[in-house]
């Protein structure tokens, strides 16, 4: 996902997207562990995914904070 779209979304929404970024992150660990992947390098881009969001997040966090 990119930043851009990231920035663009809404807090609730960037809410929902981690919380379903974490069950994928989830399933993909498991899936891994037992008869593994396709494509490992998906756990690695999904993680960045979710770094991506809690740090829009905490910036807004921050920024409403200041104010």
């Amino acid at each position: 996902m990119k930043i851009n779209k990231i920035n663009e979304m809404s807090s609730p929404e960037l809410e929902k997207e981690l919380s379903e970024l974490k069950t994928e992150l989830f399933k993909l660990r498991f899936s891994h562990a037992t008869h593994g992947l396709d494509n490992p390098l998906k756990i690695k881009e999904v993680r960045r995914d979710i770094a991506r969001i809690k740090t829009v997040l905490r910036k807004r966090e921050l920024a409403d904070a200041n104010k």
